[in-house]
């Protein structure tokens, strides 16, 4: 049986029938000798990380598919707080923030640009403007690390059970920060939630007057003239990935999110940035990927051009982003099934639809394993139809770790305590027997 497993991951490979591909998906549509070659190979189903018909971010999916509980997830701020290298300290809050252009009407805010161009040199004015904040014993610092993008660190009593103030769609009416309604009685979630309402409202009006608005304004350009929030997060106390599955992981991958998740699950982090060419970053990715083997049990290799593809809302730009990826694969893929001690699975997170208001939607994903001992079925593609036919049924949420743990001998057969906590894999790290010496 396998020892090793390699996890190649192509984020918002998903997606809905289109009418532009002749209702096909994309994955139905991509030319992928490589991908339906693994799929004959080996066993193939679908994967959902929470449950059908409810759509996931692709670092909740990816929380899931590493084995963890959504319910222990600490909040997309946090993570992206620890990927960008901002201290984090154990009570502090980090939410997502991003400076954009309102609209002010009567009062009420609206997202007029979400992104609006800037700048380096206006981006660092406007930035510098709102560094820190103070109200009612909370202090507020924003840390920008991406242009207009960045974190807002929170401290003192706070609480990450507030809603976010970005409504995700220009022309609409930015949210009021609230505390989450299992939340409503706490006064920690109150307090925070009323300071940050403080904080953005003085943030818009520090920047509507800035000098730099001003200047836009004279050259007919939108103002970026304020913040939007989401994603609050705060860190948890969370066991680590090799002390959950007794194996060493790494991943490879780009973008700060999933840097800070590898930091906060105690997973290696081969730190690689986005080129212009989608598949040749994969095949860098892959041939990294193949030298941790050497050192790791467990490698997650990570794409997020489909996705990317997805959010233009552009089916035939993401069937070719899916071949891109397909021909990279190739290069490795006979070393790879070759290989008796690896298992080789590939799966995407979650859908992401390439038409249509959604960012992305609840439909299963194709997930497919190759190697040593793993079942063979008749699936001869890999795409959401074909896999629904696969010998792995549907997993969800942490089950995929959990088949990985099965196929590479290690798990545990439900019953034997050879720890104090019910680790799922086999042996577990327990403490050897010791007699005491004789008197």
């Amino acid at each position: 049986m396998p020892k090793r497993c390699v996890l190649m991951l192509l984020d918002g490979a998903g997606d809905r029938a289109q009418a532009a591909l002749g209702g096909r998906t994309p994955l139905q549509a991509a030319r992928m000798p490589n991908l339906d070659r693994l799929a004959r190979a080996g066993a193939s189903g679908l994967y959902h990380a929470s449950m059908p018909g409810r759509p996931l971010a692709s670092e909740n999916a990816h929380f899931a598919l590493f084995g963890y509980r959504l319910q222990e997830f600490p909040g997309r701020g946090a993570l992206e707080a620890l990927g960008a290298g901002i201290a984090l300290g154990p009570r502090d809050v980090a939410v997502l923030a991003h400076l954009a252009s309102l609209r002010n009407e009567g009062g009420v805010l609206f997202l007029d640009s979400d992104r609006p161009s800037v700048a380096e040199e206006e981006t660092a004015a406007l930035c510098a403007e709102l560094s820190t904040y103070e109200g009612d014993g909370i202090g507020i610092s924003f840390h920008p690390y991406a242009g207009l993008f960045g974190i807002l660190r929170l401290r003192g009593d706070v609480s990450p059970h507030i809603t976010d103030t970005n409504p995700m769609r220009e022309g609409a009416a930015l949210s009021e920060p609230a505390a989450l309604w299992h939340h409503a009685s706490d006064n920690s979630s109150l307090r925070t939630s009323r300071v940050l309402l403080e904080y953005l409202t003085w943030a818009h009006r520090r920047l509507d007057a800035h000098p730099v608005n001003a200047e836009r304004r004279r050259r007919g350009l939108a103002p970026v003239n304020g913040m939007v929030t989401q994603r609050a997060g705060q860190r948890r106390l969370v066991e680590r990935f090799p002390e959950r599955f007794g194996l060493r992981g790494a991943s490879v991958c780009a973008g700060v999110v999933y840097w800070g998740l590898c930091e906060y699950l105690g997973m290696d982090c081969l730190r690689m940035e986005d080129g212009a060419d989608c598949g040749e970053d994969f095949a860098r990715r892959l041939d990294a990927a193949m030298n941790a083997l050497g050192t790791h049990d467990f490698v997650h290799v990570h794409s997020k051009a489909p996705d990317l593809a997805s959010h233009a809302k552009n089916p035939e730009g993401k069937v070719a982003v899916l071949e891109a990826l397909d021909a990279a694969i190739g290069r490795h893929l006979e070393r790879m099934l070759g290989d008796p001690d690896l298992l080789v699975v590939v799966a995407a997170d979650h859908s992401a639809p390439s038409s249509g208001p959604l960012v992305h939607s609840g439909e299963c994903v194709p997930v497919a394993m190759a190697g040593a001992g793993v079942r063979v079925d008749d699936v001869a593609a890999f795409d959401e139809v074909h896999a629904a036919r696969g010998a792995l049924g549907t997993l969800r949420g942490p089950e995929i770790m959990y088949t990985v743990l099965d196929l590479l001998d290690r798990s545990k057969q439900s019953g034997i305590m050879d720890t104090p906590t019910d680790q799922p894999f086999w042996p577990g790290n327990y403490r050897p027997f010791r007699m005491e010496p004789e008197a």
